[in-house]
């Protein structure tokens, strides 16, 4: 077995002497035991998931959903980019979500901003979905639908081969398509890509790079 226990685990004893959890010598990807848990990947919110090592391409098509529960107002989603100016990025900005997209032409965005004292930053669950289609680019959030005109409707695809960081990005990584560099603090869940006829649904627990993110379960209610 090479890989970690999803579990909690307590009250360990060793020769009938009881280990100290409190103030371990060295500690790496553990995070507190919680009363109240439920399905998805918790973002402590000074981190990442890279997810893809060899790079993911968007070209013309892609569609991503997922779910998010956050009570902060700011927070990287997910990007993709290119050592050029290609790559799309989903982000909360004072609390309105972001998308966008570059094909090279120049960058697009669609906004979503809840109406009244409807926020996305109050802990619950909100189901994102974010779809480019060529030049078009349009963003649902709880059954909402926000589309943007693109006046660059020759550039089409968005060449990226990087990975996709999830949650936020590395200080010495390049993103193209988001404006914010503060992680993620919240849960993630139902993560999926689907390009034509392909479909992946992303395990966290699967990521080549990890931190500050924890794989298996989130914390019932935001402390």
């Amino acid at each position: 077995v090479t890989h970690s226990i999803p579990a909690c685990i307590g009250s360990v004893t060793i020769n009938s002497k009881q280990l100290d959890n409190e103030s371990p010598v060295s500690i790496f990807a553990v995070n507190k035991c919680y009363e109240m848990v439920q399905d998805g990947t918790f973002f402590d919110g000074s981190g990442f998931a890279a997810l893809v090592r060899e790079g993911y391409k968007v070209r013309s098509d892609v569609n991503i959903t997922l779910e998010f529960r956050t009570t902060a107002v700011h927070g990287v989603l997910l990007g993709v980019s290119s050592a050029k100016v290609d790559a799309i990025g989903l982000e909360i900005v004072h609390g309105k979500v972001l998308f966008h997209v570059n094909n090279g032409a120049g960058r697009i965005t669609a906004t979503y901003e809840p109406r009244g004292t409807n926020s996305l930053c109050d802990g619950k669950w909100h189901k994102l979905q974010a779809n480019k289609s060529k030049h078009r680019i349009s963003l649902i959030i709880d059954g909402n639908l926000v589309h943007t005109d693109n006046p660059y409707i020759q550039s089409t695809s968005a060449d990226t081969n990087n990975p996709i960081y999830v949650g936020g990005y590395p200080a010495d990584v390049k993103q193209n398509c988001l404006t914010s560099k503060s992680s993620f603090r919240g849960c993630l869940r139902n993560l999926v890509l689907t390009k034509g006829q392909h479909t992946e649904l992303f395990d966290f627990s699967r990521a080549f790079d990890l931190r500050g993110v924890f794989p298996h379960s989130c914390p019932g209610t935001e402390h």
